[in-house]
């Protein structure tokens, strides 16, 4: 993407992507590698503010709306503890300037993942013609609908104001285009629209702590307040409202380099790995290499017990074994990433490496199955 194809060409004057469409999408936007043209972001900032942008010594506007899809490259915890939920994004983009023009944070891990059977075998809208509705539709402003029972907390800003009515003004448009949602519908789009614009304020806290906090919240017509909460809030609040270490002074760190021990002495320490050998404190037994037997249908075996306590600080852990083949196989082999689940912190990362043999029969139904457990363990940071 440049400057000539989105906005205008200086030396033919011939607009750009954003004088001819309604919304100009960027696909695979992630990418902390990717090279980007630093004047691109200036304009950009200046467009999504105010909606224009200069040719010269001309001052240009437009309408389209923009859209940045992108795959994160680690679990959310993950990202909560080591940096923010904008981790994935090219360097030049990870700009709380330019960030903080962005309405709405869509959490793609909460979108299920679209499978056949969610397909209507009814009857709908061509998407030409569904695409032409939507145009029709831009022109009206729904940001008004709520306001008869509800208003937003005094504490937030136009610019969190703007971005909270442009999404619920759109989303009213797509789900209540003929304008009959109840009082509990209007209530569910506008905490809906209000969390999206929240997590993009509380991720800016984390990159730039010059902003202020925000109270989100909203209060209904008899006065009472409704706090506006996350899901990734609710689930590692720990890790949520912590100020990263990169944005503390040095000699006010209270932890060492890893971020997370607390340590006696005022210089940072590297954090080394525990060895495998060393007990932990308390009654925990020592590790050792061991050899076992077990009787055939012998119960009360499992991998918690195995290998549950050697798993407890490994980051990397390679599983050799020339038969996973068979459905028990596979299954014993998700048992134990499932241990491994269990013994790793939800923000860390566990790498493991599976070493086998192809099944010279059903090469493919392995390689599929063995696909399928890494995508189900992705999820869960292994």
């Amino acid at each position: 993407m440049t400057v000539p194809k989105l906005f205008v060409h200086n030396g033919t004057g011939k607009l750009g992507l954003v004088g001819y469409w309604d919304v100009v999408a960027f696909d695979e936007f992630a990418g902390k590698q990717k090279r980007v043209d630093k004047a691109l972001v200036d304009i950009m900032k200046n467009y999504m503010a105010n909606k224009s942008f200069s040719r010269g010594v001309e001052t240009l506007g437009a309408e389209a709306s923009m859209v940045f899809v992108g795959n994160t490259d680690h679990t959310v915890p993950y990202m909560l503890k080591h940096s923010d939920l904008f981790d994935p994004l090219p360097e030049k983009f990870h700009d709380s300037a330019f960030l903080d023009r962005i309405h709405h944070y869509i959490p793609g891990w909460e979108v299920d993942v679209i499978r056949g059977e969610m397909y209507s075998d009814g009857y709908g809208f061509v998407v030409d013609y569904l695409g032409e509705i939507l145009r029709a539709l831009r022109g009206d402003d729904f940001s008004d609908r709520y306001k008869k029972r509800f208003s937003l907390s005094n504490e937030i800003s136009s610019r969190d104001r703007d971005g909270i009515n442009k999404t619920f003004s759109g989303l009213m448009k797509i789900i209540f285009p003929n304008d009959d949602a109840s009082d509990a519908e209007i209530e569910d789009v506008l905490r809906y629209a209000i969390e999206g614009r929240k997590r993009v304020k509380d991720q800016l806290l984390r990159m730039d702590h010059t902003y202020p906090e925000v109270r989100f919240a909203y209060q209904s017509s008899d006065g009472q307040e409704v706090l506006v909460h996350t899901l990734e809030e609710e689930e590692y609040p720990s890790q949520y409202h912590r100020q990263l270490a990169a944005d503390i002074p040095l000699q006010e760190l209270p932890f060492d380099v890893m971020g997370v021990a607390p340590v006696a002495h005022a210089a940072p320490a590297m954090e080394m790995p525990a060895s495998p050998m060393s007990a932990a404190a308390g009654s925990d037994p020592v590790l050792k290499e061991q050899h076992l037997v077990f009787h055939e249908n012998q119960r009360g075996v499992s991998f918690d017990t195995l290998f549950g306590p050697y798993l407890a600080t490994s980051k990397r852990i390679v599983v050799t074994d020339p038969y996973l083949r068979a459905f028990h196989q596979l299954r014993n082999l998700m048992e134990l990433m499932e241990t491994i689940s269990k013994q790793k912190s939800p923000d860390d990362e566990v790498a493991v490496h599976v070493v086998t043999v192809e099944d010279e029969f059903n090469g493919d139904r392995q390689t599929e199955s063995l696909q399928k457990i890494a995508d189900a363990c992705a999820e869960v940071g292994i």
